[in-house]
C-alpha cells in the first residue's frame, strides 16, 4: 500500500497559516482576559512577520531560480504563494475586525481608550505640542524623492509616513516624501489627564508634519512597512564562520520586499510608486483600514494602570522543598529529576551550572546553547566557572535564527575568559539541548547531566511548556560524553547506549518503535502511540504513522503547529487523532510514547518531527527510565489529551473546531498551574521518600537488686 500521495499531506506553509489562525480565535475568546486578547492580536502580527522573513521569503527564491518541484502536497511555490496570500489577506481582515468591532469597543468601556488629534482636550495637545518639539522633531528625518534625490533605503518592518509635498500649491512642483516614524522613540503615548488614554505615535507626526517640510504643503499622508528577506544563507565552507556570519547580518537587512502594508486610503499616485519600487504585486499588498503593525499592542499593554482583572493571573513556578535544602548534585545522586516548566521553577536547571561553577569537586562543564536570554543568568555563571579554573566547553550557535547577533556576543564574551567555544558544525544547526558536569568523587570521575526539550532561557522558560531530566546515569554520561566529543572534534561513536541523535538517529529510532507497534498489533495485541510536538511535517515519519494507523494501531498526537498529516483518509489514517492546544503558554515540550505491549517506553526531545530536526541538525532523544517520572509524564499527557477548553481537532477537510463534549471543562494549563505544587509534591515524594524513623521515644528503666525485684 502507498502512504506517499500528494492528496494524503496537507501542505506545510498553509498549515502554518492555519495554526496563526488558531492564535487569532484567542484573540476572539471572550473567556480569556481582555487585555490578554489584545496581546494574542499582537502575537498574530508578529507570526506573520517572521512568516515573511523567512517562509514566503524562501518560496519567492525557489520562483526565481526557476525551481519547478512541488512539496509533498503536489504544490507548486507559486501555488503555495497563492494559497498563502488567499490565506493571510483573510486573516488579516480578521485581525482588524477584531480589533476594532469587539477590543476596542471593551476596552473603551474599561476606560482604556487609543485617541486621534482630533479627540485630545488642550491639555493633552500642549502635552503633545511640547513632546513634538523637544523629543521628537531632533529625531525625524524628512525624506525627499526627486531627481537628485533617490528613493531612500528603508529598512525592514520600519514604519514609515507616505506623503506627497507641494510648493505654492503648485501641482506640477510636487515631490513624493517619507518619513520614518522612529524606533528610538515609545510607538504608544500615554497622554496626561486621563488614567489609560493613549495615542500612536505616527499620528502626533502626521499632525505636526508641515513643519519639517517649511515652505511645503504635506498632503496624502498615510503609513506603510514592508517587510524583506531575512533568511541569513552563510557559506558553511568559509574557514571563518563568524565572520561570515557577520557578514551575512549586515547584508539579510538590504533583502528583496516580500510583503507592502499599506493605510487603507493611500492615494494612488503613492500606491503605484511603493508597488513599482518593490516590485509588489497584488499578492504581497496588504491594505489595512486601522494602525499598521499590531505589534504596538505590546507597548500598550505595558503601560496600562492598574486592571489586573484584565490579565491572566500571574503565577510563581514551583520549586519542590526537597531541591532547595541540598545541593544539585546530592539530590541527583539519590535520584533522577524531572522539571515541567514553567509550572516546575526553572531554577534548579540554573543551579546545576551555577553550583558547578563554584563546586571544588567540578573538573569540566560541557553545554550547547542555542538560544538564551539577554542577561542570561547561565552565561554568567560558565564565564565564573572558567575564572574558576573549570575546563569550560560551550558549543554556541551562531545559526540560531535571529538570535544570531545574540550568540556572537556571547561566543565573544565566553572566549574572553577563557572557555573553549565552538561555533556549530558545517552544515548542521545544532539544536540539542544538553549540559554535563565532570566531578572527582571519593569513587572516582562522576558524569551529571540536564537534558531538555527547550532552550536554556530563563525569561521563555517561563512562558514555555518544557521539560527536562537531570540524571547521573552511568550509560548517559557516557553517550552525553560522546556527543561532546563529536561536536569538538572528528568522534564518531559507534553506537550510543541510550541516547538518539540526529541527524537521521532520531527518526530511525521512532520508526523502529513505530513498527515495534504494527508487530504487536498484527499479533492480536494492543498498539498505541502518543506523541506532542511543535510540528509534524516530515514525509517520513507521516507515511511511517499511516502505516501504523492502516494496520491498526491507535494514534493520538498533540501539534502545536505545523501539521502536514490528514486525518481521516479511509484505510490511511483513520486510527489517528490530531489536536492542538493554545493558550496562555507556549506549548513548546516534545514527548513521544510507544505502548509496548504494555512495557511503556517514553522519551523526551530536542526535535519536532521535522525534515530539518530530523536531517540537518543535530538533536537529541533520550529515553525516560525512572519508573515514578515515566509514570508522571504519561499522566501528564492524559491531562492534555483531555482538554475541552483551549484543544482542536483536526478534521477530514483539515479545518479545526474546539474539542467539546459533555465531560467537565478542563482547561489543561490552568489546571497544571493551579496544581503544579500539588502535582510536583506528589512526584517528589516518590523520589525522594522519607526514611522511616521511629518516634517512640526510648525509655529507660533502671535495673533492681534480684531481692527487689520480687516484692
Amino acid at each position: 500500500m502507498s502512504f506517499n500521495k500528494p492528496e494524503y499531506f496537507n501542505s506545510r506553509e498553509l498549515s502554518w497559516v492555519d495554526f496563526d489562525k488558531r492564535v487569532l480565535e484567542e484573540a476572539n475568546d471572550a473567556t480569556n482576559p481582555l487585555l490578554e486578547r489584545l496581546r494574542f492580536l499582537g502575537i498574530t502580527q508578529s507570526n506573520l512577520d517572521e512568516f515573511f522573513n523567512i517562509r514566503v521569503a524562501s518560496l519567492h527564491k525557489l520562483i526565481s531560480v526557476g525551481y519547478e518541484g512541488t512539496d509533498s502536497a503536489g504544490l507548486t511555490a507559486a501555488d503555495q504563494l497563492s494559497g498563502i496570500s488567499h490565506k493571510v489577506h483573510e486573516l488579516v481582515r480578521n485581525q482588524y475586525s477584531i480589533l476594532f468591532n469587539d477590543l476596542l469597543p471593551k476596552l473603551s468601556r474599561e476606560n482604556i481608550n487609543i485617541v486621534k488629534m482630533s479627540q485630545v482636550n488642550q491639555r493633552q495637545r500642549n502635552f503633545l505640542d511640547e513632546y513634538f518639539h523637544q523629543s521628537l522633531y531632533p529625531v525625524l528625518t524628512p525624506l525627499a524623492v526627486d531627481s537628485s534625490r533617490p528613493f531612500p533605503f528603508l529598512a525592514n518592518n520600519t514604519l514609515n509616513i507616505g506623503l506627497m509635498i507641494t510648493k505654492n500649491d503648485n501641482v506640477k512642483d510636487e515631490s513624493f516624501a517619507t518619513v520614518q516614524v522612529p524606533d528610538a522613540c515609545p510607538r504608544v503615548i500615554k497622554l496626561p489627564g486621563a488614567e489609560n488614554d493613549f495615542i500612536l505615535l505616527e499620528e502626533v507626526i502626521k499632525y505636526f508634519i508641515n513643519e519639517l517640510f517649511v515652505g511645503y504643503r504635506a498632503h496624502d499622508m498615510a503609513c506603510f512597512r514592508i517587510t524583506r528577506d531575512m533568511d541569513v544563507e552563510a557559506d558553511e565552507d568559509t574557514s571563518d564562520l563568524m565572520k561570515e556570519i557577520k557578514h551575512d547580518l549586515r547584508k539579510r537587512e538590504f533583502g528583496p520586499v516580500m510583503r507592502l502594508e499599506v493605510e487603507a486610503g493611500m492615494s494612488h499616485q503613492i500606491l503605484d510608486l511603493l508597488l513599482s519600487e518593490y516590485k509588489i504585486d497584488k499578492e504581497g499588498l496588504y491594505v489595512v483600514d486601522g494602525p499598521i503593525d499590531l505589534n504596538c499592542v505590546n507597548k500598550l499593554i505595558k503601560q496600562v494602570n492598574g486592571h489586573k482583572d484584565l490579565l491572566f493571573e500571574k503565577f510563581t513556578p514551583y520549586m519542590p522543598k526537597v531541591l532547595r535544602n541540598q545541593t544539585m548534585f546530592e539530590a541527583i545522586s539519590k535520584n533522577d529529576i524531572f522539571v515541567s516548566h514553567p509550572y516546575d521553577s526553572f531554577q534548579p536547571v540554573m543551579d546545576f551550572i551555577s553550583q558547578a561553577a563554584h563546586d571544588k569537586q567540578t573538573l569540566a562543564i560541557k553545554m550547547t546553547i542555542y538560544r538564551v536570554s539577554a542577561k542570561s543568568p547561565i552565561i554568567k555563571a560558565l564565564k565564573e566557572a572558567a575564572q574558576n579554573g573549570k575546563q569550560v566547553t560551550v558549543l554556541v550557535e551562531l545559526k540560531a535564527r535571529f538570535d544570531e547577533a545574540n550568540n556572537l556576543h556571547w561566543a565573544d564574551e565566553l572566549e574572553r575568559v577563557g572557555c573553549h567555544v565552538i561555533y556549530g558544525l558545517v552544515g548542521l544547526k545544532v539544536h540539542c539541548k544538553l549540559a554535563m558536569v565532570v566531578r572527582q568523587e571519593e569513587n572516582g570521575i562522576k558524569r551529571y547531566m540536564h537534558m531538555g526539550t527547550g532552550n536554556y532561557n530563563d525569561v521563555t522558560a517561563k512562558l514555555y511548556t518544557d521539560m527536562g531530566v537531570l540524571t547521573c546515569n552511568q550509560q548517559m554520561g557516557v553517550d552525553a560524553t560522546n556527543i561532546f566529543n563529536m561536536l569538538s572534534g572528528f568522534s564518531q561513536p559507534p553506537y550510543f547506549n541510550d541516547l538518539s541523535i540526529s541527524p537521521d538517529g532520531i527518526r530511525n529510532y521512532l520508526m523502529h518503535m513505530t513498527d515495534k507497534e504494527i508487530e504487536n498489533v498484527k499479533m492480536g495485541k494492543k498498539g498505541l502511540i502518543q506523541m506532542q510536538m511543535n510540528s509534524l511535517s516530515d514525509t517520513q515519519m507521516i507515511e511511517k504513522l499511516y502505516e501504523a494507523s492502516a494496520a491498526g494501531v491507535e494514534i493520538h498526537l498533540i501539534v502545536r503547529g505545523i501539521c502536514n498529516l490528514r486525518v481521516g483518509i479511509p484505510g490511511i489514517s483513520d486510527n489517528i487523532t490530531v489536536h492542538s492546544i493554545v493558550g496562555q503558554l507556549l506549548e513548546h515540550r516534545r514527548f513521544y510514547y510507544f505502548y509496548s505491549d504494555g512495557d511503556e517506553k517514553v522519551f523526551l526531545s530536542s526535535a519536532d518531527l521535522m525534515n530539518r530536526n530530523l536531517s540537518r541538525r543535530v538533536e537529541l532523544m533520550f529515553p525516560v527510565l525512572n519508573n515514578n517520572i515515566r509514570e508522571h509524564l504519561i499522566n501528564i499527557y492524559k491531562i492534555l489529551w483531555n482538554d475541552n477548553v483551549k484543544s482542536r481537532q483536526l478534521h477530514s477537510d483539515d479545518t479545526w473546531t474546539h474539542v467539546r463534549n459533555d465531560k467537565k471543562p478542563l482547561n489543561s494549563q490552568k489546571y497544571m498551574i493551579d496544581n503544579r505544587k500539588k502535582i510536583s509534591d506528589n512526584l517528589f515524594k516518590k523520589l525522594f521518600p522519607k526514611k522511616h524513623v521511629n518516634q517512640q521515644k526510648t525509655k529507660f528503666t533502671p535495673m533492681r537488686k534480684p531481692n527487689e525485684r520480687k516484692r
